[in-house]
């Protein structure tokens, strides 16, 4: 039999139900196949979704075992949420080729998805128990928002730009996560209910962490924030003691986009 003929009959399972252009009729005991050319396109459409799916998937584990694993990641969460969440549903198709590289990629709005390794460390050194509230201060396309979903009771998350925040609301309500709210806004005033979070992450740069996001860091609480006024900032972690009193530790120095609002930067 020919491998054109094994390979429709393996996809008909998949493709016959819903289409409805695939027919089998035996004719002097030889097989033939009537295949509209759409039906053809199709077919070929979804074996080239399928090689691209198995790609990302074995890059995937490779950023896993490379750029986290590799380089201190140990979290087994985090690993595992990372290892499963499907970063190129939250990039730009111009830029899927590069999903699993480690570096920051553009997406709209000026903004930026961050490398995966910074995600994982940042959300290794926020120390997210499973029965917390975690507020996000910039959503941007959503990946990290859906790392701490998976291991945040709930999370808050605010973004300046609606048209973003609509984005990330989408990718995740496919991946069926369902533990999220989110708000369109100024980030630098913090969640606009009067209300505190054990854990604050914010993903750009603020020239310091405001009065706002202090007051709703809970008692024992901890913030991760790029600080500081220069292209490279410094990756600092900041947690509330019982006393009020804020200690603050150095992580790393890191790059990323500024966060524009009343206690970030001004636009211009």
């Amino acid at each position: 039999m020919p491998p054109y003929i094994l390979m429709v009959i393996l996809f008909l399972s998949l493709s016959s139900a819903e289409t409805g252009i695939l027919s089998f009729v035996a004719v002097q005991s030889t097989l033939k196949i009537g295949l509209q050319n759409d039906g053809l396109a199709a077919i070929i459409e979804f074996m080239k979704d399928e090689g691209r799916q198995d790609d990302f998937a074995l890059s995937r584990q490779q950023m896993v075992k490379n750029d986290l694993k590799g380089r201190g990641i140990c979290d087994a969460r985090i690993v595992r949420a990372m290892g499963q969440i499907p970063r190129e549903l939250f990039v730009p198709k111009s830029y899927q080729s590069q999903t699993y590289s480690d570096g920051p990629l553009p997406i709209d709005c000026g903004q930026t998805i961050s490398q995966p390794y910074i995600v994982a460390l940042m959300t290794q050194e926020l120390r997210v128990g499973p029965d917390m509230d975690v507020l996000e201060i910039g959503t941007g396309c959503g990946y990290q928002t859906a790392v701490l979903s998976k291991l945040a009771r709930r999370v808050y998350t605010i973004e300046r730009f609606a048209e973003l925040s609509l984005s990330a609301q989408a990718v995740l309500e496919e991946l069926g996560i369902d533990n999220v709210e989110f708000r369109t806004g100024d980030g630098s005033c913090g969640w606009p209910e009067n209300r505190t979070f054990e854990r604050i992450m914010v993903t750009a740069a603020m020239p310091a962490v405001g009065e706002p996001l202090m007051n709703q860091l809970a008692e024992g609480g901890i913030i991760i924030a790029p600080v500081g006024e220069s292209s490279i900032q410094r990756l600092v972690a900041y947690e509330k003691k019982k006393d009020e009193r804020i200690a603050e530790r150095f992580i790393c120095d890191v790059r990323f986009v500024r966060v524009i609002g009343r206690h970030g930067f001004s636009e211009s």
